[in-house]
Protein backbone atom coordinates (compact mmCIF):
# COMPACT_ATOMS: atom_id res chain seq x y z
CA UNK A 1 0.00 0.00 0.00
CA UNK A 2 0.66 3.69 -0.20
CA UNK A 3 -0.33 6.98 2.01
CA UNK A 4 -3.50 7.09 -0.80
CA UNK A 5 -4.56 3.40 -1.00
CA UNK A 6 -4.19 3.27 3.24
CA UNK A 7 -6.31 5.88 3.78
CA UNK A 8 -8.91 4.29 1.47
CA UNK A 9 -8.01 1.64 3.19
CA UNK A 10 -9.17 2.92 6.71
CA UNK A 11 -12.40 4.36 5.25
CA UNK A 12 -13.65 0.87 3.03
CA UNK A 13 -12.97 -1.56 6.54
CA UNK A 14 -14.23 1.15 9.15
CA UNK A 15 -11.20 1.60 11.09
CA UNK A 16 -10.98 3.69 13.87
CA UNK A 17 -7.74 3.61 15.13
CA UNK A 18 -4.31 3.21 13.53
CA UNK A 19 -1.78 2.05 15.85
CA UNK A 20 1.70 3.31 14.97
CA UNK A 21 4.48 1.46 15.82
CA UNK A 22 8.44 1.90 16.09
CA UNK A 23 11.14 -0.21 17.64
CA UNK A 24 13.62 1.08 20.61
CA UNK A 25 17.39 0.20 20.76
CA UNK A 26 16.87 -3.21 22.57
CA UNK A 27 14.34 -3.71 20.03
CA UNK A 28 11.29 -3.90 21.87
CA UNK A 29 7.96 -2.57 20.15
CA UNK A 30 6.58 0.70 20.89
CA UNK A 31 3.29 2.30 20.09
CA UNK A 32 0.73 5.30 20.18
CA UNK A 33 -2.82 5.03 18.90
CA UNK A 34 -4.48 7.58 17.22
CA UNK A 35 -8.16 8.09 16.30
CA UNK A 36 -8.71 8.10 12.92
CA UNK A 37 -10.03 11.36 11.94
CA UNK A 38 -6.78 12.30 13.03
CA UNK A 39 -5.33 10.68 9.95
CA UNK A 40 -4.94 12.01 6.43
CA UNK A 41 -2.56 12.18 3.46
CA UNK A 42 -1.07 15.04 5.61
CA UNK A 43 -0.53 13.13 8.66
CA UNK A 44 1.18 10.05 6.65
CA UNK A 45 3.17 12.90 4.78
CA UNK A 46 4.33 14.95 7.56
CA UNK A 47 4.66 12.25 10.55
CA UNK A 48 3.65 12.37 14.10
CA UNK A 49 6.13 14.36 17.01
CA UNK A 50 6.69 12.08 19.82
CA UNK A 51 8.94 12.83 23.25
CA UNK A 52 12.21 10.80 22.26
CA UNK A 53 13.67 11.51 25.60
CA UNK A 54 11.34 8.68 26.96
CA UNK A 55 13.13 6.38 24.97
CA UNK A 56 16.06 4.64 26.74
CA UNK A 57 19.47 5.61 24.62
CA UNK A 58 17.50 8.48 22.38
CA UNK A 59 17.08 12.00 22.78
CA UNK A 60 17.98 14.32 26.05
CA UNK A 61 15.64 16.08 27.42
CA UNK A 62 16.18 19.12 25.99
CA UNK A 63 15.93 17.74 22.34
CA UNK A 64 13.28 15.11 22.71
CA UNK A 65 11.50 16.17 19.46
CA UNK A 66 10.91 13.69 17.19
CA UNK A 67 8.77 12.82 14.20
CA UNK A 68 7.34 8.44 13.11
CA UNK A 69 7.16 8.21 9.65
CA UNK A 70 4.73 5.90 8.64
CA UNK A 71 5.61 3.33 6.25
CA UNK A 72 2.22 2.33 4.84
CA UNK A 73 3.61 -0.51 3.03
CA UNK A 74 3.92 -2.19 6.12
CA UNK A 75 0.64 -1.84 7.57
CA UNK A 76 -1.97 -4.48 8.98
CA UNK A 77 -5.25 -4.81 10.47
CA UNK A 78 -4.00 -5.83 14.41
CA UNK A 79 -6.01 -9.08 15.11
CA UNK A 80 -6.33 -8.78 19.04
CA UNK A 81 -7.89 -5.25 19.52
CA UNK A 82 -11.33 -5.21 20.05
CA UNK A 83 -11.90 -2.03 18.16
CA UNK A 84 -10.81 -2.16 14.02
CA UNK A 85 -7.15 -1.10 14.08
CA UNK A 86 -4.92 -0.82 11.64
CA UNK A 87 -0.71 -1.24 12.51
CA UNK A 88 1.91 0.88 10.64
CA UNK A 89 5.45 0.61 11.46
CA UNK A 90 7.14 3.43 11.29
CA UNK A 91 10.51 5.14 10.94
CA UNK A 92 12.28 7.66 13.28
CA UNK A 93 12.77 10.81 11.23
CA UNK A 94 14.68 14.00 12.94
CA UNK A 95 11.66 17.09 12.59
CA UNK A 96 14.25 19.89 12.01
CA UNK A 97 16.02 18.14 8.92
CA UNK A 98 13.67 15.62 7.62
CA UNK A 99 16.86 12.86 7.83
CA UNK A 100 16.56 9.89 9.42
CA UNK A 101 17.24 9.72 13.48
CA UNK A 102 20.68 7.75 13.16
CA UNK A 103 19.76 5.98 16.50
CA UNK A 104 16.31 4.41 15.31
CA UNK A 105 17.33 0.95 14.25
CA UNK A 106 14.48 0.80 11.23
CA UNK A 107 16.77 3.50 9.83
CA UNK A 108 19.91 1.75 10.30
CA UNK A 109 18.26 -1.29 8.38
CA UNK A 110 17.02 0.36 5.68
CA UNK A 111 20.32 2.50 5.80
CA UNK A 112 21.81 -1.29 4.90
CA UNK A 113 19.84 -1.79 2.01
CA UNK A 114 20.89 1.34 -0.03
CA UNK A 115 24.29 1.00 1.29
CA UNK A 116 24.27 -2.70 -0.76
CA UNK A 117 22.81 -1.19 -3.60
CA UNK A 118 25.62 1.48 -3.74
CA UNK A 119 28.71 -1.10 -3.50
CA UNK A 120 27.59 -2.67 -7.30
CA UNK A 121 27.54 -6.26 -5.02
CA UNK A 122 24.06 -6.82 -5.19
CA UNK A 123 20.87 -4.76 -5.18
CA UNK A 124 18.62 -7.06 -2.86
CA UNK A 125 19.45 -8.87 0.23
CA UNK A 126 16.89 -11.62 1.65
CA UNK A 127 16.78 -12.90 5.13
CA UNK A 128 14.86 -15.61 6.98
CA UNK A 129 15.34 -16.01 10.52
CA UNK A 130 14.49 -19.03 12.57
CA UNK A 131 12.97 -17.64 16.04
CA UNK A 132 12.64 -20.38 18.69
CA UNK A 133 10.90 -19.53 21.87
CA UNK A 134 9.55 -21.26 25.48
CA UNK A 135 6.04 -21.30 26.55
CA UNK A 136 4.92 -21.58 30.23
CA UNK A 137 1.76 -21.97 32.23
CA UNK A 138 3.36 -19.98 35.07
CA UNK A 139 6.47 -17.36 35.48
CA UNK A 140 7.78 -16.05 38.83
CA UNK A 141 11.20 -14.36 39.60
CA UNK A 142 12.26 -11.89 42.18
CA UNK A 143 15.26 -9.57 42.63
CA UNK A 144 14.87 -8.02 45.92
CA UNK A 145 18.04 -6.76 47.65
CA UNK A 146 17.33 -9.92 50.24
CA UNK A 147 16.18 -12.34 47.56
CA UNK A 148 17.06 -13.28 44.13
CA UNK A 149 14.95 -16.17 42.53
CA UNK A 150 12.79 -17.50 39.28
CA UNK A 151 10.65 -20.39 38.85
CA UNK A 152 8.79 -21.46 35.36
CA UNK A 153 6.50 -24.24 34.96
CA UNK A 154 4.14 -25.50 32.45
CA UNK A 155 1.50 -28.93 32.61
CA UNK A 156 3.60 -30.07 29.66
CA UNK A 157 7.47 -29.98 31.29
CA UNK A 158 9.60 -32.81 31.53
CA UNK A 159 9.68 -32.20 35.16
CA UNK A 160 6.34 -32.64 35.74
CA UNK A 161 6.24 -36.43 35.56
CA UNK A 162 4.93 -37.12 38.84
CA UNK A 163 3.16 -33.49 39.43
CA UNK A 164 -0.66 -33.57 41.02
CA UNK A 165 -2.95 -31.83 38.80
CA UNK A 166 -6.39 -31.03 39.54
CA UNK A 167 -7.19 -33.03 36.13
CA UNK A 168 -4.73 -35.97 37.00
CA UNK A 169 -1.58 -36.41 35.52
CA UNK A 170 -1.97 -38.10 31.86
CA UNK A 171 1.86 -38.60 31.84
CA UNK A 172 2.70 -37.69 28.18
CA UNK A 173 5.26 -34.99 27.70
CA UNK A 174 8.44 -34.84 25.79
CA UNK A 175 11.64 -35.67 27.95
CA UNK A 176 14.32 -33.47 28.55
CA UNK A 177 15.72 -32.97 24.75
CA UNK A 178 13.40 -35.20 23.70
CA UNK A 179 10.54 -32.82 21.92
CA UNK A 180 11.98 -32.74 18.17
CA UNK A 181 8.88 -33.28 16.07
CA UNK A 182 6.31 -36.42 18.47
CA UNK A 183 3.07 -36.14 17.40
CA UNK A 184 0.28 -35.25 20.15
CA UNK A 185 -0.56 -35.90 22.67
CA UNK A 186 3.38 -35.79 23.67
CA UNK A 187 3.25 -32.39 21.97
CA UNK A 188 0.26 -30.68 23.27
CA UNK A 189 0.65 -27.31 21.17
CA UNK A 190 -0.57 -28.46 18.29
CA UNK A 191 -3.54 -26.26 18.04
CA UNK A 192 -1.46 -22.96 19.91
CA UNK A 193 1.15 -22.81 17.79
CA UNK A 194 -1.55 -23.55 14.46
CA UNK A 195 -3.51 -20.50 15.79
CA UNK A 196 -0.38 -18.26 15.76
CA UNK A 197 0.26 -19.30 12.38
CA UNK A 198 -3.18 -18.59 11.13
CA UNK A 199 -3.16 -15.21 13.06
CA UNK A 200 0.46 -14.79 11.14
CA UNK A 201 -0.87 -15.60 7.75
CA UNK A 202 -4.19 -13.64 8.52
CA UNK A 203 -2.11 -10.06 8.75
CA UNK A 204 -0.25 -10.74 5.38
CA UNK A 205 2.76 -12.41 6.77
CA UNK A 206 4.61 -15.13 4.87
CA UNK A 207 4.38 -18.68 6.64
CA UNK A 208 5.07 -22.12 5.89
CA UNK A 209 5.57 -24.45 8.58
CA UNK A 210 4.93 -24.70 12.84
CA UNK A 211 6.69 -27.68 15.29
CA UNK A 212 7.80 -28.12 18.55
CA UNK A 213 11.73 -27.91 19.38
CA UNK A 214 14.02 -30.08 21.21
CA UNK A 215 13.89 -28.79 24.37
CA UNK A 216 11.00 -29.04 26.81
CA UNK A 217 8.39 -26.07 26.39
CA UNK A 218 10.52 -25.49 23.33
CA UNK A 219 9.02 -24.03 20.08
CA UNK A 220 9.39 -22.69 16.47
CA UNK A 221 7.58 -21.25 13.43
CA UNK A 222 8.36 -20.93 10.31
CA UNK A 223 8.59 -17.78 8.11
CA UNK A 224 9.17 -17.17 4.19
CA UNK A 225 12.62 -14.98 3.52
CA UNK A 226 11.80 -11.78 2.68
CA UNK A 227 14.04 -8.35 2.40
CA UNK A 228 16.21 -6.80 5.23
CA UNK A 229 13.28 -4.33 6.51
CA UNK A 230 10.41 -6.09 5.50
CA UNK A 231 11.62 -9.13 6.80
CA UNK A 232 12.74 -7.21 10.43
CA UNK A 233 8.83 -5.79 10.69
CA UNK A 234 7.94 -9.75 10.45
CA UNK A 235 10.01 -10.59 12.87
CA UNK A 236 8.30 -7.40 15.25
CA UNK A 237 5.01 -8.99 14.29
CA UNK A 238 6.30 -12.59 14.61
CA UNK A 239 7.05 -11.37 18.51
CA UNK A 240 4.00 -9.68 18.31
CA UNK A 241 1.48 -12.37 17.45
CA UNK A 242 3.23 -15.39 19.74
CA UNK A 243 3.06 -12.84 22.98
CA UNK A 244 -0.41 -12.51 22.48
CA UNK A 245 -1.89 -15.71 21.50
CA UNK A 246 0.00 -17.56 23.77
CA UNK A 247 -1.84 -14.66 26.80
CA UNK A 248 -4.91 -15.67 25.10
CA UNK A 249 -4.66 -19.38 25.76
CA UNK A 250 -3.18 -18.98 29.86
CA UNK A 251 0.47 -19.02 28.79
CA UNK A 252 3.55 -17.13 28.92
CA UNK A 253 5.84 -16.65 25.76
CA UNK A 254 9.58 -15.69 25.74
CA UNK A 255 12.27 -15.18 23.65
CA UNK A 256 15.09 -15.62 26.12
CA UNK A 257 17.89 -17.80 24.85
CA UNK A 258 18.25 -19.62 28.17
CA UNK A 259 15.33 -19.59 30.46
CA UNK A 260 16.02 -23.23 31.94
CA UNK A 261 18.71 -25.00 32.56
CA UNK A 262 19.76 -28.36 31.44
CA UNK A 263 17.77 -28.54 28.13
CA UNK A 264 18.50 -26.62 24.92
CA UNK A 265 18.70 -23.22 24.60
CA UNK A 266 16.77 -20.74 22.19
CA UNK A 267 18.48 -19.35 18.78
CA UNK A 268 18.03 -17.57 16.14
CA UNK A 269 19.61 -18.46 12.76
CA UNK A 270 19.47 -16.58 10.23
CA UNK A 271 19.34 -17.27 6.74
CA UNK A 272 21.27 -14.44 4.15
CA UNK A 273 21.30 -14.66 0.27
CA UNK A 274 22.47 -11.34 -1.86
CA UNK A 275 20.71 -10.91 -5.29
CA UNK A 276 21.91 -8.60 -8.05
CA UNK A 277 19.56 -7.99 -11.20
CA UNK A 278 17.41 -10.26 -10.31
CA UNK A 279 19.92 -13.47 -10.48
CA UNK A 280 21.11 -14.78 -6.80
CA UNK A 281 25.06 -13.78 -6.76
CA UNK A 282 25.80 -17.17 -4.19
CA UNK A 283 25.44 -19.73 -6.43
CA UNK A 284 28.58 -20.52 -8.09
CA UNK A 285 31.17 -23.48 -8.58
CA UNK A 286 33.28 -23.17 -5.34
CA UNK A 287 33.02 -25.28 -2.11
CA UNK A 288 28.84 -26.63 -1.44
CA UNK A 289 28.56 -24.80 -5.10
CA UNK A 290 28.82 -20.91 -3.45
CA UNK A 291 30.46 -17.98 -5.44
CA UNK A 292 33.41 -16.78 -4.52
CA UNK A 293 31.41 -14.03 -3.34
CA UNK A 294 29.80 -15.77 -1.09
CA UNK A 295 32.99 -17.72 0.25
CA UNK A 296 33.81 -13.95 1.20
CA UNK A 297 30.56 -13.19 2.92
CA UNK A 298 31.44 -16.33 5.31
CA UNK A 299 34.45 -14.43 6.11
CA UNK A 300 33.60 -11.32 6.48
CA UNK A 301 31.11 -12.89 9.07
CA UNK A 302 33.45 -15.04 10.53
CA UNK A 303 36.08 -12.18 10.82
CA UNK A 304 33.57 -10.11 12.91
CA UNK A 305 31.88 -12.58 14.93
CA UNK A 306 33.03 -11.48 17.88
CA UNK A 307 31.99 -7.68 17.40
CA UNK A 308 28.48 -9.18 15.98
CA UNK A 309 27.70 -10.68 18.76
CA UNK A 310 26.79 -7.09 20.08
CA UNK A 311 24.05 -7.06 18.06
CA UNK A 312 23.31 -10.68 17.29
CA UNK A 313 23.25 -11.77 21.16
CA UNK A 314 22.41 -8.76 23.08
CA UNK A 315 21.50 -10.31 26.27
CA UNK A 316 23.72 -11.22 29.32
CA UNK A 317 21.69 -14.67 28.69
CA UNK A 318 22.77 -14.64 25.43
CA UNK A 319 26.18 -16.25 26.43
CA UNK A 320 24.21 -19.18 28.64
CA UNK A 321 23.28 -20.67 25.61
CA UNK A 322 27.11 -19.99 24.32
CA UNK A 323 28.83 -22.33 26.12
CA UNK A 324 31.80 -24.47 24.41
CA UNK A 325 30.87 -28.32 24.71
CA UNK A 326 27.42 -28.49 24.21
CA UNK A 327 25.09 -27.95 21.08
CA UNK A 328 26.09 -24.43 20.45
CA UNK A 329 27.56 -22.55 17.73
CA UNK A 330 30.32 -21.30 19.30
CA UNK A 331 33.29 -22.26 17.13
CA UNK A 332 33.81 -19.80 13.72
CA UNK A 333 33.83 -22.52 11.23
CA UNK A 334 32.00 -23.29 8.39
CA UNK A 335 30.58 -26.08 6.79
CA UNK A 336 27.84 -27.61 4.28
CA UNK A 337 27.61 -31.08 6.07
CA UNK A 338 27.18 -30.22 9.59
CA UNK A 339 25.77 -27.72 11.82
CA UNK A 340 28.32 -27.72 14.70
CA UNK A 341 29.96 -24.81 12.82
CA UNK A 342 28.42 -21.18 13.38
CA UNK A 343 28.47 -20.42 9.72
CA UNK A 344 26.62 -23.55 7.63
CA UNK A 345 25.12 -23.75 4.03
CA UNK A 346 22.13 -25.50 3.78
CA UNK A 347 21.51 -27.94 1.21
CA UNK A 348 19.75 -26.46 -1.75
CA UNK A 349 19.28 -27.88 -5.10
CA UNK A 350 18.29 -24.59 -6.92
CA UNK A 351 20.76 -22.09 -7.55
CA UNK A 352 17.97 -19.56 -6.48
CA UNK A 353 17.65 -21.38 -2.74
CA UNK A 354 21.96 -20.94 -2.24
CA UNK A 355 21.94 -19.09 1.33
CA UNK A 356 24.34 -18.91 4.08
CA UNK A 357 23.08 -19.34 7.38
CA UNK A 358 24.37 -17.65 10.44
CA UNK A 359 23.57 -19.69 13.31
CA UNK A 360 24.78 -18.00 16.75
CA UNK A 361 22.04 -15.04 16.48
CA UNK A 362 19.49 -15.63 19.19
CA UNK A 363 16.13 -14.02 19.33
CA UNK A 364 16.90 -11.40 22.23
CA UNK A 365 18.09 -9.60 19.17
CA UNK A 366 16.93 -5.91 17.53
CA UNK A 367 16.32 -7.57 14.54
CA UNK A 368 16.42 -4.14 12.34
CA UNK A 369 20.47 -3.98 13.84
CA UNK A 370 21.07 -7.39 13.69
CA UNK A 371 20.19 -8.04 10.10
CA UNK A 372 21.63 -4.78 9.31
CA UNK A 373 25.06 -6.10 11.32
CA UNK A 374 25.10 -9.43 9.65
CA UNK A 375 24.67 -7.81 6.10
CA UNK A 376 27.79 -4.57 6.89
CA UNK A 377 29.82 -7.52 7.97
CA UNK A 378 29.13 -9.72 4.73
CA UNK A 379 29.31 -7.03 2.61
CA UNK A 380 33.31 -5.74 4.42
CA UNK A 381 34.17 -9.87 3.56
CA UNK A 382 32.87 -9.30 -0.01
CA UNK A 383 35.19 -5.54 -1.06
CA UNK A 384 37.91 -7.30 0.83
CA UNK A 385 37.66 -10.74 -0.38
CA UNK A 386 38.42 -12.07 3.29
CA UNK A 387 38.35 -15.67 2.02
CA UNK A 388 36.88 -17.91 5.57
CA UNK A 389 39.81 -21.04 4.80
CA UNK A 390 38.96 -24.39 4.57
CA UNK A 391 35.31 -26.16 5.83
CA UNK A 392 35.26 -28.29 8.57
CA UNK A 393 33.28 -30.99 7.59
CA UNK A 394 33.99 -33.34 10.65
CA UNK A 395 32.20 -32.89 13.88
CA UNK A 396 33.32 -29.98 15.73
CA UNK A 397 31.49 -30.96 18.81
CA UNK A 398 33.49 -34.34 19.47
CA UNK A 399 37.03 -32.97 18.34
CA UNK A 400 39.29 -33.43 20.83
CA UNK A 401 40.75 -30.58 23.20
CA UNK A 402 44.01 -30.34 21.43
CA UNK A 403 42.24 -29.42 18.01
CA UNK A 404 39.41 -27.55 19.46
CA UNK A 405 42.24 -25.21 21.05
CA UNK A 406 43.05 -24.00 17.67
CA UNK A 407 39.72 -23.19 16.35
CA UNK A 408 38.55 -19.46 17.33
CA UNK A 409 35.29 -18.92 19.60
CA UNK A 410 32.86 -15.92 19.56
CA UNK A 411 32.29 -14.57 22.52
CA UNK A 412 31.90 -15.81 26.09
CA UNK A 413 29.98 -13.07 27.38
CA UNK A 414 28.30 -9.62 26.72
CA UNK A 415 31.55 -8.18 28.25
CA UNK A 416 33.42 -9.56 25.72
CA UNK A 417 31.28 -8.70 23.26
CA UNK A 418 31.02 -4.91 24.05
CA UNK A 419 34.63 -4.53 24.50
CA UNK A 420 34.87 -6.29 20.41
CA UNK A 421 32.67 -4.23 19.06
CA UNK A 422 34.41 -0.84 21.02
CA UNK A 423 38.11 -2.55 19.39
CA UNK A 424 35.87 -3.48 15.78
CA UNK A 425 32.99 -1.35 14.54
CA UNK A 426 34.68 0.47 10.99
CA UNK A 427 32.89 -1.98 9.23
CA UNK A 428 29.90 -0.92 10.60
CA UNK A 429 30.54 2.91 10.30
CA UNK A 430 31.23 2.42 5.93
CA UNK A 431 28.25 4.66 4.48
CA UNK A 432 27.08 5.63 7.31
CA UNK A 433 24.72 3.07 8.15
CA UNK A 434 25.46 2.74 11.73
CA UNK A 435 26.88 5.89 13.28
CA UNK A 436 29.41 5.72 15.93
CA UNK A 437 27.00 7.95 18.10
CA UNK A 438 24.58 5.59 17.43
CA UNK A 439 26.73 2.54 18.74
CA UNK A 440 28.41 4.10 21.80
CA UNK A 441 24.38 5.05 22.39
CA UNK A 442 23.69 1.04 22.26
CA UNK A 443 26.93 0.23 24.45
CA UNK A 444 25.83 2.73 27.12
CA UNK A 445 22.52 0.85 27.68
CA UNK A 446 23.97 -2.64 27.21
CA UNK A 447 26.70 -1.58 30.14
CA UNK A 448 23.97 -0.31 32.14
CA UNK A 449 22.77 -4.14 31.52
CA UNK A 450 26.22 -6.25 32.39
CA UNK A 451 26.42 -4.09 35.60
CA UNK A 452 23.07 -4.58 36.96
CA UNK A 453 23.70 -8.31 35.84
CA UNK A 454 27.44 -8.54 37.38
CA UNK A 455 26.88 -6.83 40.49
CA UNK A 456 23.71 -9.08 41.70
CA UNK A 457 24.44 -12.21 43.78
CA UNK A 458 23.05 -15.59 42.37
CA UNK A 459 21.61 -18.55 43.47
CA UNK A 460 23.92 -20.81 42.38
CA UNK A 461 26.95 -18.70 44.38
CA UNK A 462 24.90 -19.23 47.60
CA UNK A 463 24.95 -23.01 47.12
CA UNK A 464 28.71 -22.87 46.49
CA UNK A 465 29.90 -20.30 48.56
CA UNK A 466 27.42 -19.53 51.50
CA UNK A 467 29.63 -22.26 54.10
CA UNK A 468 32.69 -21.01 52.71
Amino acid sequence: MNNKELIQKIADEDIEYVDIRFTDPRGKLQHVTVIKDEVDEDFLDEGFMFDGSSIAGWKSIDQSDMKLMPDASSAYIDPFYAEKTICVHCTVHEPDTGERYDRDPRATARNAEEYLKSTGIGDTAFFGPEAEFFLFDNVKYSTAMNKVSYEVDAVDASWNTDAEFEMGNMGHRPGIKGGYFPVNPVDDAQDLRAEMLSTMKRIGMKVDKHHHEVASCQHELGMIFSTLVDQADNLQKYKYVIHNVAHAYGKSATFMPKPISGDNGTGMHVNMSIWKDGKPIFAGDKYADLSDEALFFIGGILKHAKALNAFTNPSTNSYKRLIPGFEAPVLRAYSARNRSGCVRIPWAESPKAKRVEARFPDPSANPYLCFAALLMAGIDGIKNKIHPGEAMDKDLYDLPPEELADIPTVCASLREAMEELEKDMDFLLAGDVFTKSQIEGYMDLKWEEIYAYEHCPHPMEFKMYYSC
